[in-house]
């Protein structure tokens, strides 16, 4: 079964918490904290498939866990990194955000491999914590946890050439006539329930894709039916082929419904009724040669204001098919080659490695640290402590900000202030 969108769960791993050992050996009797590192935990990794084209496999797993990295060991031993875990996905996939719906990855183009989630930082052993003072430590750290997040995956096909129409007006008819495409035919509304994607060989090295978007119906942008499932599957697309009912069967006005469904695009989003584009005028082997311009005269009047060209054509009898398709073939060939790639607007980022700071200077002698990556370290650091100052400023040192303050210019002496903190600048010795 054919499956084009997803909610699932994924979670990085959590890092492997230090270890608190003592090294234990004959004629040692008191040797120092030998606690090794924790490993880190693994990544949550999106990985293009090419040999994918559904997202069926979601339906039967929604949660997807990265391995946590291993604890450290004795005689300074690092603990194990855990394994990063990939997920295959189809190529043209977004992955976005399930709470806010900000767009993390387009899983197309360039971007075949991406890391979604990053696994925690693992903890170090109390081999770091030896002072003259504290010579044996009986802590170590924990490790970081991981990141965790539902997601929403949908497949978004791509493809030169998007086919709309209403339900049952030929569209699966005539991507079978000019692709090497199979789509089941039938002659029943929503016959089409998924996106069939098919090649044009127009020969010399000439050809297009084309994706045959299932029919509309009258709401489809607000959600009826299965409009917005069917609707992200133009969204790619350079341009729109119409086919349309000409013959004016079951009743159908062919004007109105053109006009119904630039109003259905526009509605769902206006870039796609702006896109170029050409009507297929199906189904007039069915109307008397003597009628046809009569009866397509309020097609091509109503086609005409939006400045798009008509074909008849007949996806049966191949009548005028040849001709359109080298129509379509022309106007594709004017367009940019530039695949469509939806940009992210969100990007998680490693824990604590690379949340930002700032350091300013508000008045003279008076020097600023902020930002999330300070205050995440205040909220967990115990100032009052002798361990919890030393990691402060080891801390500071590691993370460069003492050689930002020397280069803004500070002097010994000089205050620096932290969240309600402040502190008396001296020089290293």
């Amino acid at each position: 079964m054919f499956s084009d969108y997803a909610k699932i769960f994924v979670k990085s791993g959590k890092g492997g918490d230090g270890h608190v050992s003592f090294r234990r050996e004959l004629y040692v009797p008191d040797g120092g904290p030998d606690g090794g590192d924790g490993g880190k935990g693994g990544d949550v990794i999106f990985v293009v498939d090419k040999g994918l084209n559904t997202l069926t496999d979601f339906k039967h797993r929604r949660k997807y866990v990265a391995e946590d990295g291993h604890e450290g060991g004795k005689r300074r031993c690092h603990g194990a990194n855990g394994a990063d875990l990939i997920v295959k996905v189809p190529e043209g996939t977004v992955v976005s955000d399930a709470e806010t719906g900000r767009i993390i990855a387009d899983m197309s183009g360039d971007n075949s491999r991406q890391t979604i989630l990053y696994g925690g930082r693992g903890g170090t052993g109390n081999m770091h914590y030896a002072t003259a003072v504290m010579q044996a430590p009986k802590y170590a750290k924990p490790g970081k946890p991981g990141q965790e997040l539902f997601v929403i995956l949908e497949l978004k096909s791509i493809a030169d050439v998007g086919l709309v129409g209403y339900p049952n007006v030929g569209k699966s008819t005539f991507l079978s006539v000019v692709t090497n495409a199979r789509p089941k035919i039938a002659n029943y509304h929503f016959t089409t329930i998924s996106p069939n994607l098919g090649v044009v060989d127009l020969g010399n090295g000439e050809g297009f894709v084309i994706a045959d978007i299932p029919g509309l119906i009258d709401g489809a942008a607000r959600g009826m039916g299965l409009g917005h499932r069917f609707l992200r599957h133009i969204e790619r697309t350079r341009m729109l082929v119409h086919l349309i009912d000409a013959s004016g069967s079951e009743g159908r006005n062919p004007a109105q419904d053109f006009e119904n469904i630039m109003r259905e695009l526009e509605a769902y989003d206006p870039v796609l009724a702006h896109l170029p584009q050409i009507i297929g005028a199906n189904k007039i082997d069915v109307i008397p040669l003597d009628e046809r311009k009569e009866r397509l005269a309020g097609l091509s009047a109503a086609a005409k204001k939006r400045g798009i060209p008509v074909y008849p054509i007949s996806a049966v009898t191949n009548e005028g098919i040849k001709e359109f398709l080298y129509a379509i073939n022309e106007l594709r060939k004017t367009l940019p080659a530039v695949p469509v790639v939806f940009e992210p607007d969100y990007v998680y980022k490693k824990p604590d490695d690379d949340l930002p700071y700032e350091v300013s200077t508000s008045e003279a002698g008076v020097y600023v640290v902020e930002g999330p990556l300070i205050e995440k370290m205040l909220g967990y650091t115990n100032l009052e402590s002798e361990k919890g100052f030393a990691f402060f400023q080891k801390f500071i040192k590691e993370r460069g900000i003492s050689d930002e303050l020397k280069a803004l210019g500070i002097s010994e002496g000089d205050t620096v202030r932290m969240y309600g903190h402040e502190f008396e600048y001296l020089e290293d010795e």
